[in-house]
């Protein structure tokens, strides 16, 4: 319990210190085409935070409360929607406008876009980068989808993509299309394909990736297609231990090597299986199934990862409408435990070169099997260092031999609940030995961290102090 006390402490207090460092725009694809980098050559963590109706339901002041906290987190990317999902076309935003004159994509109302100009500068003066998805895909999906109105064509994608890829060309801005919308027509196709053309001709330097409806992944579409920079996949709020690392090991494999990363995993607070919620209403995402889903993903080669909460996604109040069972108003949602814990996925792996990371169940000694407790590895591709992650806290059995480090290996453990790490001990690099984390079972989980002692690397994380006795 002291232990406990003592380590939350210790992240509360990580987590009060600003996020200060702004990414050098424009972002682009690292030349090992699997992570992301900065303009300057250092890579990118891509940490994602979903919200959604941001530009929508929020004013200004909710806008500052909002971009603060999850520059405190952490985070780096805020996944945001200019034409938004909850009737963005006919409901006005906060500060009464709406996005276009007679929901003409041509027409922009200048109004509602010197709004998004200023949450996109204020998110930058953050350290934040937006992911800005142009429109949600009920806006131009071929078949009726509520609430609509489906707005676009073929021309008017392309004339709309061109203004505001030309507004936001100078700004921290990813551009993501789709929208929970797969393009499932060959009309679908044309107006996505449209619309990124006219981002790439109003701004040539953003990156562009696409948002699927979930479980799916960009890749079954766009893979091949130049504008893409990266793939994202939902994987989605389906079911407890749904692997979604699967979806990225499908990416990892693809031809030729593209970054992906889950860009909408299971959400915090949110039932689970929520198409089916009222069965069991009950059964709701908590922070270790946010973590699993984080470092699942990361380990199979993710190039960063995207956090959600059920109502900090539509920025639920109790006087709005709630949308899958949403009941605790945003503005506490910000500090529920998986969103600071994200924050010390990215420290762990900004500890190392993480862009040299490659996953690696080889190093593992006897097979992991998949399901909840399923133990995912990756190893730097020169032998640096490793992270091993046990979902249940179980024993992690270690080729130690398949490392080449004259030097020496030296073993931590590193708890991704609070950001703390625990020295276990050095060992050869020659021999197979197995590891018990300090504790065990469902939200117990820890990260076996090994490194080549010649690198001289930190520890992985705040460095566990036993309390005084006095």
């Amino acid at each position: 319990m002291i232990l406990r006390r003592l380590a939350f402490s210790i992240c509360i207090a990580a987590a009060l210190c600003p996020n200060a460092e702004a990414a050098v725009h424009p972002l682009r694809v690292h030349p090992n085409h699997r992570y992301l980098q900065q303009a300057d050559g250092q890579p990118f963590f891509y940490l994602g935070d979903t919200a959604w109706e941001l530009l929508h339901r929020c004013n200004r002041e909710d806008v500052n409360t909002y971009l603060s906290n999850r520059a405190r987190k952490g985070f780096t990317v805020i996944q945001t929607v200019i034409l938004a999902e909850l009737d963005g076309l006919n409901k006005p935003n906060a500060l009464g406008d709406k996005p276009l004159i007679e929901n003409d994509p041509t027409r922009p109302n200048e109004a509602y876009f010197v709004f998004v100009d200023e949450v996109v500068k204020k998110a930058g003066t953050l350290g934040l980068t937006v992911g800005l998805l142009p429109a949600w895909g009920d806006k131009w999906h071929h078949r009726l989808t509520m609430p609509g109105p489906k707005v676009f064509t073929e021309a008017n994608a392309f004339t709309y993509g061109k203004f505001v890829g030309k507004r936001y060309a100078a700004s921290p801005v990813i551009w993501i299309l789709g929208g929970d919308r797969n393009a499932d027509s060959k009309d679908d196709l044309a107006i996505v394909r449209a619309m990124a053309k006219g981002l790439r001709a109003g701004g040539p330097r953003n990156l562009i990736t696409f948002h699927p409806r979930g479980p799916g992944r960009s890749s079954d579409t766009f893979h091949n297609d130049d504008w893409l920079s990266f793939n994202t996949v939902q994987s989605s709020h389906a079911a407890k231990d749904f692997d979604n690392a699967l979806f990225i090991e499908h990416d990892y494999k693809k031809s030729p090597a593209k970054p992906t990363l889950d860009s909408e995993p299971r959400y915090e607070n949110l039932t689970a299986g929520f198409y089916f919620a009222s069965a069991n209403p009950a059964v709701r995402f908590d922070d270790a199934d946010v973590r699993q889903a984080a470092y699942w993903s990361m380990l199979a080669g993710a190039a960063g990862h995207t956090y959600g909460n059920s109502s900090v996604w539509q920025m639920f109040t109790p006087e709005s409408d709630s949308m899958i069972g949403a009941s605790v108003p945003w503005q506490e949602a910000l500090d529920h435990p998986g969103a600071l814990q994200m924050g010390h996925l990215r420290k762990l792996f900004e500890s190392r070169p993480f862009e040299r990371l490659v996953p690696d169940q080889k190093i593992l000694g006897p097979y992991h099997g998949p399901g909840a407790g399923f133990i995912r590895a990756a190893r730097a591709n020169d032998d640096s260092f490793a992270f091993i992650y046990t979902p249940l806290g179980q024993s992690v059995t270690v080729q130690l031999g398949a490392f080449k480090a004259p030097g020496g290996l030296k073993i931590s453990w590193y708890d991704p609940r609070y950001g703390v790490s625990f020295p276990v001990m050095n060992a050869d690099a020659s021999a197979l030995n197995a590891f018990v984390p300090p504790t065990s079972g469902r939200g117990q989980d820890w990260v076996l961290v090994i490194d080549s002692v010649d690198k001289k690397f930190p520890p992985p994380g705040k460095p566990w102090k036993a309390p005084s006795s006095k």
